[in-house]
C-alpha cells in the first residue's frame, strides 16, 4: 500500500460513510480495484480510517453531543431522567445500540463466514440497500421531528442498525430507513441515525485503534496510516455537512439507483 492508496480509500471512506450506500462494500471494491492484498496492513488501515469518520461525526455533531452528556447526568442527579429532551435523548441513544450489540454478539460466526467472499455479499447488500431507500422514500410520511423520538422509534432504528454488522451494509442507509418508517422527515432521520451510532462506533474504533497500535510492526507504516485517517476524517466532516442539506430538499431515489447499478457492477466483475 502506498501514500497514494490511502489518499483514495481515504477518500472513499469519507465519502461513502454518512451517505448510504455502504462505505464497507465501497472499501472492498476499491481495494480489489486497486489491487491491494487483504493482508494485516489492509486490516489495519481500514480499522484506522473508519475510526477517522468516526471523529468527524464527534466533530460535527459535538454540541448535540454535549447537550445529551450534560441533560443526561443532570437527569440522573436530580431523578428525572426523561424529562428534559436531550436527557430523554441519551436515553434513546443507549437503547438503540442494544440490538445491534445483541446482533453482533450471536451472528459474529456466521458474519466472519460471510466476509469470506466480500464482493458477492457487497453486491447483495448494495441491491438490498437500493431496494430499502427506495421503499422508506416511497412511503415516507416526512412529517415528524427527532423532538418526538420515542421509545418504539429507538428500538426500531436500533434493529435496523443491526443489519448493518453484515458485510457490504450501510449502517446509515439501515438507520435512515428505520428512522423514515416511524415517519421522521429525513434531515431528522439523518441526525438521529448519526448520534444514535456514535457511541458503538466510537467504543468499537477506540478498542481497535489501542489493539493496532500495540500490534509489532505497525509503526513503519504510521505514515500511510495517519494519511489515510486525515484524509477520511476531513472528507468524512465535508459529507456529513453536505447530506443533511442535501436531504432537506431532496429524496434518496438518487442513493437507491447509485446502489442498485453499482450492486449489478460488483455481480458482473467478480
Amino acid at each position: 500500500m502506498t501514500t497514494f492508496h490511502a489518499l483514495i480509500l481515504g477518500i472513499i471512506q469519507g465519502l461513502t460513510e454518512f451517505i448510504p450506500v455502504s462505505s464497507t462494500a465501497h472499501l472492498f471494491i476499491a481495494s480489489y480495484l486497486l489491487g491491494l492484498p487483504t493482508d494485516n496492513l489492509t486490516f489495519s488501515f481500514n480499522i484506522i480510517i473508519q475510526f477517522g469518520t468516526v471523529i468527524a461525526m464527534l466533530a460535527f455533531f459535538w454540541k448535540d453531543i454535549w447537550q445529551i452528556a450534560k441533560a443526561f447526568l443532570v437527569g440522573i442527579k436530580e431523578k428525572k431522567p426523561f424529562e428534559n429532551f436531550y436527557s430523554k435523548l441519551g436515553w434513546l441513544i443507549i437503547v438503540a445500540t442494544i440490538p445491534a450489540l445483541i446482533a453482533g454478539f450471536f451472528l459474529r460466526g456466521f458474519v466472519k463466514t460471510m466476509s469470506a467472499d466480500p464482493l458477492l455479499w457487497s453486491a447483495i447488500r448494495l441491491l438490498f440497500t437500493a431496494f430499502l431507500l427506495a421503499f422508506v422514500e416511497y412511503f415516507d410520511r416526512k412529517k415528524r421531528t427527532l423532538e418526538s423520538a420515542s421509545w418504539l422509534d429507538s428500538i426500531t432504528v436500533g434493529l435496523f442498525q443491526a443489519l448493518a454488522i453484515f458485510p457490504g451494509a450501510s449502517r446509515s442507509g439501515s438507520t435512515m430507513a428505520g428512522a423514515m418508517l416511524r415517519g421522521f422527515d429525513r434531515p431528522s432521520a439523518a441526525r438521529f441515525a448519526f448520534l444514535m451510532s456514535a457511541p458503538i462506533l466510537f467504543a468499537a474504533g477506540t478498542s481497535e485503534t489501542i489493539e493496532l497500535i500495540i500490534t509489532p510492526n505497525t509503526t513503519q507504516f504510521m505514515p500511510i496510516l495517519i494519511t489515510g485517517f486525515v484524509t477520511s476524517a476531513i472528507v468524512g466532516w465535508m459529507s456529513i455537512k453536505w447530506l443533511l442539506n442535501y436531504l432537506r430538499n431532496n429524496s434518496l431515489y438518487l442513493f437507491s439507483a447509485y446502489c442498485l447499478i453499482a450492486g449489478i457492477i460488483v455481480l458482473v466483475i467478480r
